[in-house]
């Protein structure tokens, strides 16, 4: 897919005007701001996402997402946990954007109503669960930080975006629970009146967004649900953990039951935050006694009856790791160890460490541990150690050194193709729709039916619909011809016009008449030993697989002439 941005690369802001003094930050833009490459990734494959025109993208998601990078400027997410750096604050909402839009995908909203109400609020759901997953952290600019202009006088943010270079500091004592009442202060500068006029005509996912809005995630049902999920995947992928297997669980598996167990285990029968205790809950992180927790795991889990559960600590360790259960040392290990104390009292254990939203969610939590938990110096996972006391502040331009990863975007380029590989499109995407009119359900359509899916395919392609030569895209180019990627395409085909199943004889068979259909029209090119399908070598940085599909000569079909886009570099047609 052509970049949104490439073609429309805005030219290096000029200097200040204003002379920044040390230890300040300068106002920038929202295009300087979203000019970085893995900004101007996130937003292509969020416009992706939502297969909207330019026009309609920019009005929807563009707009306000300049007005979020207005407002929260180089902020981090937290003091010392999930994107804690300069910028830190943008990459989570762009982050949290991309990966709601992405589970979105999965689900038919309203759930409950009628084929037809759904795909008329198709885009209305889309930008509702956007706004939730980009607004839900804001509130903390507005109780967490203390902002000073350069001029003395403290930013608050209900007041506009800063106006002049800014230092700022974490407040001491603050409420952590706080920031998620406090985003009503702020969206209204995000999302404009027309906006919010449009939304406020479909009152179940009215209700739905006020709720996360207000923190309310309990009331939010399915799309409260999608923005808590994509704030793990985004804050897990940050501090480097694996939340794609988490996502991707089926919800009687293994992982299912070991996430259970320690929620029931934590809840119900650890102490927590005391001499004795197996679990230590700090404002980041829950410390949980590995021999002890282990064994009481594998224990109450034998006790219902879960089959296939290891039959060692070690391997039970492995699990939660390959799972992304568990955090892992900067050198890759499951467990951590640390020294707890409190007063004239201390004692060093073996630690699992996970994060505290795996056991409580959205739910309240017990108070913080009192005292400290310090990683130990002699240990080979890490070099700093982790203290619950808070700092009191942090200086514009440093970065806390217990922050466990490094700012996306900058050294760690693997972070970004990681999360960019979990968000790649494999489903059926929305419609391109105006905001004025939401659209009926898609007409079946008419004619020879090979000809109509040749049809929806060259649309699709103009109208970016369908992506080509993408992760996971359904067409690609190869040794200059089309290659169509089966079943992937017919199936995505079949779940947008699912009346399509009067043609076949079972259910569940619509997509293989589609690709008979099509067949019949003989427009695809047949391998030497008569078979229609082809295959192709995939070799990426990260992975090698093949793909099967039916390779189409004529390239007109598809695209004007002279305008068919060069090979996949990482396809390989194999002959």
């Amino acid at each position: 897919m052509l970049s949104l941005f490439r073609h429309k690369r805005q030219k290096p802001p000029p200097p200040p005007t204003v002379s920044v003094a040390e230890g300040y930050l300068p106002i920038e833009s929202a295009h300087s701001l979203l000019a970085a490459e893995h900004r101007r990734q996130l937003l292509d494959r969020i416009w992706q996402y939502t297969a909207l025109s330019h026009a309609q993208f920019t009005q929807l998601y563009l707009n306000p997402i300049h007005r979020y990078a207005e407002q929260v400027q180089q902020l981090p997410a937290s003091e010392t946990h999930h994107h804690a750096y300069l910028g830190g604050m943008l990459d989570h909402g762009l982050e949290l954007v991309a990966c709601s839009l992405k589970l979105r995908q999965s689900y038919l909203l309203p759930t409950g109503a009628a084929p037809e109400d759904q795909a008329a609020q198709t885009d209305a759901w889309s930008a509702g669960i956007a706004y939730g997953a980009l607004l839900h952290d804001i509130g903390k600019i507005a109780v967490d930080l203390l902002v000073e202009r350069q001029d003395g006088r403290v930013w608050h943010p209900w007041q506009g975006a800063l106006d002049q270079p800014y230092r700022f500091r974490y407040l001491k004592g603050r409420d952590y629970h706080l920031h998620g009442a406090a985003a009503g202060l702020l969206y209204t500068q995000i999302l404009d009146r027309p906006i919010l006029d449009w939304l406020s005509g479909f009152p179940s996912l009215w209700a739905c967004l006020l709720y996360v809005l207000a923190g309310q995630y309990e009331r939010a049902g399915v799309l409260g649900e999608l923005v808590i999920q994509a704030d793990r995947v985004s804050t897990a992928q940050n501090i480097g953990g694996n939340p794609s297997k988490a996502l991707q669980a089926p919800i009687h598996s293994l992982q299912y039951h070991l996430i259970s167990g320690l929620r029931h285990l934590v809840q119900h029968e650890l102490k927590l935050n005391q001499p004795g205790a197996a679990a230590w809950l700090t404002q980041d992180a829950l410390w949980l006694v590995s021999k002890t927790v282990t064994d009481k795991l594998r224990a109450h889990l034998l006790a219902q009856s879960v089959e296939g559960i290891p039959s060692t600590n070690i391997a039970v360790f492995d699990e939660l790791q390959s799972h992304g259960l568990v955090e892992s040392t900067p050198e890759g290990k499951a467990i951590w160890t640390a020294l707890v104390a409190q007063g004239n009292w201390q004692q060093s254990f073996t630690f699992l460490r996970i994060q505290p939203t795996l056991i409580w969610g959205s739910e309240e939590r017990p108070e913080a541990f009192s005292g400290t938990v310090s990683v130990t110096v002699d240990d080979d996972s890490t070099d700093n150690p982790t203290s619950i006391a808070a700092p009191e502040t942090v200086s514009a331009g440093s970065r806390p050194s217990s922050s466990p990863r490094v700012p996306m975007g900058t050294e760690d380029t693997n972070y970004l193709g990681t999360l960019l590989d979990m968000l790649e499109l494999d489903g059926p995407e929305t419609s391109d729709l105006p905001l004025e009119k939401p659209p009926a359900a898609p007409p079946f359509p008419s004619g020879d039916p090979g000809q109509a899916f040749l049809n929806w395919i060259r649309e699709g392609i103009q109208s970016h619909k369908l992506i080509i030569n993408d992760s996971k895209a359904k067409v690609h180019t190869v040794s200059g011809h089309v290659f169509l990627v089966t079943p992937g395409i017919f199936q995505r085909y079949a779940q947008e016009f699912p009346r399509i199943s009067m043609g076949a004889d079972h259910e569940g068979d619509e997509w293989r008449w589609v690709q008979k259909q099509f067949e019949r029209l003989k427009n695809h090119k047949k391998r030497d030993n008569g078979l229609n399908i082809w295959l192709c070598q995939v070799e990426g940085p990260r992975k090698k697989a093949k793909l099967k599909g039916y390779l189409l000569e004529n390239s007109a079909l598809f695209f004007e002439a002279g305008s068919i886009p060069a090979d996949n570099p990482f396809l390989k047609l194999e002959k």
